[in-house]
């Protein structure tokens, strides 16, 4: 059987590009010298994203920016969308929480003159629309609770005002985010700073007791395109005539699952030559997780007009 501290090395450098994308692996000359310690706790918590994501099916948390507004004018509308024009409780990067007309007014107000000027409309964007979402069947106020920790830990600097809507089926909070931060400096969120959200809000809904993770398409084994907000909220209200998958079938798609399965296959050698049970388990799973990625891999004209479905527990969550 293989060294356990080898083991714990495999799942360290595999794991990490499964799970934590942004961690760039440079090959030294020489093999590393790991801390034992150090690699032990990491290679737990790899262990514990994989049973997570194969075992349990771990609902898929939803980071996305719906759009934003590019004048006072726009921004307003949103504050008065998203509080259903005051009838809901609005809450600010203070902690402030208010309700009604007048109070949406204010808010406009503060962000119009707090800061650079604000005209009504503007050649820029000057504010970031972000929805936080989870599976339904989620507490609403441990969604919100959640969504105010990642707003503090991520958007520090930055005017805020963030809505709880629980009336639908998935609880989800809407942040309006002011692009230009208390120091000047301004917002421009790209791809690794949204898979960061990500992560950052499974990790504060995961210390409410929820059971949630963030993890990448290529590594769940999933290859679609999602729909755009408009067609799930028609797809809620039953308006939604037709549904058609919407496969990624770029050469940056395909590279990214084939590093994936790359990835889960050498996870799979490593825990099926463990002396301990639990890690030989875990690899027959990631065994057979590896076999149903190599199924899936088939030509996209074989699956056009095929009856695509998510798995529930990632069913209007993303991604």
């Amino acid at each position: 059987m293989a060294d356990p501290n080898s083991i714990d090395g495999v799942l360290v450098q595999w794991g990490d590009r499964l799970f934590y994308p942004g961690n760039r692996i440079v090959r030294p000359r020489h093999e590393p010298r790991l801390h034992a310690p150090a690699t032990r706790e990491r290679a737990a918590a790899i262990r514990q994203r994989i049973a997570a994501t194969i075992f349990r099916r771990a609902p898929q948390v939803m980071v996305k920016v719906t759009g934003g507004g590019r004048g006072m004018k726009a921004i307003a509308a949103h504050f008065r969308y998203i509080s259903k024009n005051g009838r809901l409780d609005i809450e600010d990067d203070q902690g402030n929480v208010s309700r009604g007309k007048d109070a949406v007014r204010e808010l406009a107000d503060d962000w119009r003159f707090g800061g650079s000027f604000i005209d009504d409309e503007s050649p820029r964007r000057e504010a970031f629309n972000i929805m936080l979402s989870m599976a339904r069947g989620t507490d609403p106020l441990i969604v919100q609770r959640a969504a105010r920790e990642f707003a503090r830990a991520e958007l520090a600097d930055h005017k805020y005002v963030m809505v709880l809507h629980d009336h639908q089926a998935n609880p989800h909070v809407h942040l309006s985010v002011r692009a230009e931060s208390k120091q000047g400096k301004r917002l421009n969120p790209r791809k690794a700073d949204l898979h960061r959200w990500r992560e950052t809000f499974a990790e504060k809904l995961r210390g409410w007791g929820i059971d949630a993770e963030a993890t990448r398409q290529p590594t769940r084994g999933a290859s679609c395109n999602y729909d755009p907000i408009w067609r799930v909220k028609a797809s809620e209200a039953d308006r939604l005539r037709t549904s058609t998958p919407r496969l990624k079938g770029g050469s940056a798609a395909r590279s990214s699952r084939a590093e994936a399965l790359e990835s889960w296959q050498r996870i799979a050698v490593a825990l099926g030559s463990s002396d301990a049970p639990g890690d030989r388990a875990l690899g027959a799973a990631v065994s057979r997780h590896v076999a149903a990625m190599q199924r899936s891999v088939v030509p996209q004209r074989e699956l056009r007009g095929a009856d695509l479905h998510e798995p529930q527990s990632d069913r209007g969550t993303a991604r």
